[in-house]
């Protein structure tokens, strides 16, 4: 199973507990395709860099979650269909191993050469 990321920004006109509620039914939509729900985080209502419909703000959650690509369909579609979605956004996380730099080589120091002598 591929782990995933989505944002969502939903309407600011929602209350607290029907983001609540919002939340709750998408993690019964993961975990009733065999997924699995890793972390979740209602990061609150913020202003929005520009008009999405009429709406100035919207409620950002994030989600992050392991599942087939049958579940990114279903998820897709619901989000497609409800109105209180205003963008959303799921991406697939990679499992990147970070390598480790090698140290450079020294170069060997240039030796100037000696001077003549003076007399």
């Amino acid at each position: 199973m591929q782990i995933y990321e989505t944002v969502l920004i939903l309407k600011p006109v929602l209350a607290d507990p029907e983001v609540v509620e919002f939340v709750e039914k998408l993690k019964q939509t993961i975990t009733s395709e065999s997924g699995e729900l890793t972390t979740h985080e209602i990061w609150g209502r913020r202003k929005l860099t520009h008009l999405i419909g009429k709406a100035r703000e919207g409620v950002y959650v994030y989600f992050k979650f392991r599942g087939n690509p049958g579940l990114l369909k279903k998820l897709a579609h619901n989000f497609s269909v409800s109105d209180t979605v205003l963008r959303d956004m799921t991406v697939a996380v990679r499992d990147r191993k970070i390598r480790e730099k090698k140290p450079k080589k020294a170069k060997p120091a240039t030796v100037a050469a000696p001077a003549a002598a003076q007399a």
